[in-house]
């Protein structure tokens, strides 16, 4: 049996080699990082929701969603594992009573300054392979193709 490569055309060939490639590059960084997070105590969810609050102050659950590009279908599971380890709490919004807000703990700035620095020496190490001008070329060619 012949193991022909099978073509799309030249365009939509480097279409798939693009896609492919774009999702092994963050398949391989999101396994980096989630093992910092993992070794942290922390997923990678529960990350990225102390550190949003811890660098942008208390939030509403959708204004987390939307920081931190994430569905919303287990963050109402994510915050209450956090507030049950003490990480975040929840109180009510002075200005609107129908809205909860979420508040890092002290217990939960503790946690996001030990494991920040490691997450920031993996992405020294993860990027150190593109010069500082590349990096700018990658960053306004994923804004271009995620359309900002």
């Amino acid at each position: 049996m012949k193991n022909d490569k099978k073509s799309y055309g030249e365009l939509n060939d480097l279409n798939l080699k693009t896609l492919i490639a774009l999702s092994r590059c963050y398949q391989t960084i999101h396994k980096k990082l989630s093992k910092v997070f993992k070794e942290g105590g922390l997923t990678t969810s529960q990350f990225a929701v102390l550190e949003v609050l811890y660098h942008k102050g208390d939030l509403k659950i959708c204004e987390i969603i939307e920081k931190i590009l994430s569905t919303g279908g287990n963050m109402t599971v994510v915050i209450d594992n956090l507030e049950k380890d003490g990480l975040v709490k929840r109180y009510s919004d002075v200005h609107d009573r129908r809205a909860t807000l979420i508040s890092i703990t002290d217990k939960g700035r503790e946690k996001i300054e030990e494991i920040f620095p490691i997450h920031l020496e993996y992405l020294k190490e993860i990027f150190s392979v593109l010069s500082p001008e590349e990096k700018k070329i990658l960053i306004v060619l994923l804004k271009k193709l995620s359309g900002i």
